[in-house]
């Protein structure tokens, strides 16, 4: 790859900057794009210099895109960032009409792969095999630990065919309106989470007193219809020690039934994958998201279903996502959830373009236009078939997108609630992140993090470019990963046990 030897990389040939492949000293002479550069600034590894003269006032372009606006007149060598570029207003000439879908379907001619998954008796694919304890309320969730704690230790050697027992606490559930969209999101999430197919059995512990009451709950949601769900309200029962008794005599049963299950061979089209990117860095656009792009396309090609999320960070990127639309309904939907997010940052004194986060600046990123472009990849090429509400249950196959925050465990745990299998996760500057029962794959975008992380991250994107792999080829790395991590192959975060504490929904309103 000629990049590599340069250090240097033009994206696409109409953009106006190069990203540097490592750290390049101020004189250096680069060969970038048939372009002759000398540097007039050192530029850090992921940053951006211009490769010829941008007039003040004038549009930056990456990815072939328009991602700031010079705020001075830039020499080509200069090193372009938040010192001399702003994100300024989104030209008019990127908001596309609806409804134009013209990137067509990729259809895989092989057969189609299996992975291997848990049947449920109601039909549904789960891959892995927990028992989940839910609470309506922050105050049912010292009882919900409690109950897990029972029976943590025996796993092994009692329930050896059971992935975990988890108690999902979190802080909500009282002190919000009781018509308002924060419990609408929550009660989502919740029944997502209890209706989810990697749960063998679900306790839903109430408190009895609270805003999120258990009853309006189970009836909104039609919980009554899941199998193998235990509902209690601890004021009901007579407090702790009974309500513990209770839930611990009918896991007893359960969790003998659900170590006795077992995998069977299920095609890949039942799999629904969350894509999620977290600590991004210039190279999150060009390694790990587009190649995550590929394995994307190769799943929905296959029948699957893949969820981009994020609101906020598909923001100045969203006209390539219409343009996708299968239809003029879900691109107007999509452009609805943009301008929802205007409104709402608007209202808190802030705006889209809080974002990027400082260590997505150190890492290059210097506008959210920017961001989003390199974060839309992840979805591939194919059309945009459904928009969803935070946590609603996904029922189209095929790239679809939800509208979440870009906090990642928030977003995660939207995608979770409304299906997701398991999530691939992008980072640059790295993550810890894990989840249940979703296993998440965590993809570095380049091989410094990689090497640094590795007991963290699961595969190196940054092979593309230090070992000149193909964005096909680490696309198709990625697919299989994602086969053998759905047949029940750990993740990194899955061997430290993580992901107990990442059931954090969405709280829109005031806490009253």
């Amino acid at each position: 790859m000629d990049a590599v030897r340069t250090g240097a990389i033009l994206i696409h040939r109409s953009d106006n900057v190069a990203v540097a492949l490592k750290d390049i000293a101020e004189g250096s002479c680069l060969q970038v794009g048939g372009l002759r550069v000398v540097l007039r600034d050192h530029v850090p590894r992921g940053h951006k210099f211009a490769v010829s003269p941008i007039p003040a006032g004038s549009p930056v372009f990456k990815y072939g895109h328009y991602i700031g606006t010079a705020t001075k007149d830039i020499l080509p060598g200069e090193h372009v960032h938040d010192h001399n570029m702003v994100a300024g207003e989104v030209p008019g000439d990127r908001k596309v009409a609806a409804g134009r879908s013209f990137f067509p379907d990729t259809s895989e001619p092989d057969e189609p792969p299996v992975f291997k998954g848990f049947l449920r008796p109601d039909g549904s694919v789960g891959i892995r095999n927990y028992v989940a304890i839910m609470t309506t309320v922050s105050c049912a969730n010292p009882v919900a630990s409690r109950i897990a704690d029972i029976f943590r230790p025996r796993l092994e050697k009692d329930f050896p065919g059971v992935d975990g027992v988890v108690a999902f606490g979190h802080t909500l559930g009282c002190g919000m309106a009781a018509r308002s969209p924060g419990l609408a999101n929550l009660r989502r999430s919740i029944a997502g989470y209890c209706n989810h197919p990697s749960f063998f059995a679900v306790v839903l512990l109430g408190l009895g007193c609270e805003t999120n009451q258990l009853k309006a709950l189970l009836d909104e949601y039609y919980l009554k219809d899941r199998s193998r769900l235990l509902t209690v309200n601890i004021q009901d029962v007579g407090g702790t020690e009974r309500a513990v008794e209770i839930v611990r005599d009918w896991l007893e049963r359960e969790l003998k039934e659900a170590s006795a299950v077992k995998r069977v061979d299920v095609p890949v089209s039942r799999l629904v994958v969350g894509l999620e990117c977290g600590g991004s860095d210039a190279f999150s656009g060009i390694t790990a998201n587009p190649s995550l792009g590929v394995a994307v396309d190769m799943l929905v090609g296959y029948g699957g279903t893949a969820v981009l999320s994020e609101t906020p960070e598909i923001y100045g990127a969203e006209h390539i996502l219409m343009t996708r639309a299968v239809n003029d309904r879900v691109s107007l939907k999509l452009a609805e959830k943009i301008e929802w997010w205007k409104n709402y940052t608007g209202l808190h004194g802030c705006v889209l373009d809080n974002n990027p986060q400082p260590g997505n600046k150190a890492g290059g990123i210097t506008t959210i236009y920017e961001k989003s472009l390199g974060a839309v990849s992840k979805g591939g090429t194919t059309s945009l078939r459904a928009v969803y509400d935070y946590a609603e249950r996904i029922t189209e196959t095929g790239l679809v997108f939800m509208d979440t925050p870009g906090y990642d465990v928030t977003s995660i745990t939207g995608m979770v609630a409304g299906g997701a299998h398991l999530i691939c996760f992008t980072t640059g500057r790295g993550s810890v992140l894990g989840c249940k029962p979703a296993p998440v794959i965590k993809i570095a975008s380049n091989s410094d993090t990689f090497l640094r992380m590795q007991k963290d991250m699961d595969l190196n994107a940054g092979a593309i470019i230090d070992e000149g792999l193909t964005l096909r080829e680490m696309g198709e790395c990625i697919f299989r990963e994602i086969l053998e991590v759905a047949s029940g192959k750990k993740t990194k975060s899955e061997s430290f046990g993580f992901g107990d504490d990442s059931f954090v929904p969405w709280h829109i309103g005031a806490v009253i």
